[in-house]
């Protein structure tokens, strides 16, 4: 896997902010993994709840950010729930964000 490709994606994936937390989706650990092969970058997620509303906005807002990569001509979403998602999951940056300590 190219770890480059995985960082440069992750820093694009910033951007992408939970609209009712405000916290972008990395720090807020819902990122397991992305990874690239002919084109096709598939991001491995899951969601602080299942039945997520905001699963489709999501969604579409990580396509759109990881589209504009040169090297990215499909975006699949592998969406998951093992390992469940938890506040462990939250960087320290989230945790101070959301007040938790």
């Amino acid at each position: 896997m190219d770890e480059t490709f995985k960082d440069h994606a992750l820093e694009a994936l910033e951007q992408v902010i939970d609209p009712e937390l405000g916290v972008d989706v990395v720090d807020l650990g819902l990122i397991y993994d992305v990874a690239i092969d002919n084109g096709v970058c598939t991001v491995t997620m899951t969601l602080t709840i299942m039945g997520c509303p905001l699963s489709d906005m999501l969604s579409e807002d990580i396509d759109s950010v990881l589209s504009r990569m040169p090297e990215v001509n499909e975006v699949k979403i592998n969406l998951v729930w093992e390992p469940a998602w938890s506040v462990d999951n939250l960087s320290r940056q989230a945790k101070i964000m959301l007040g938790i300590h």
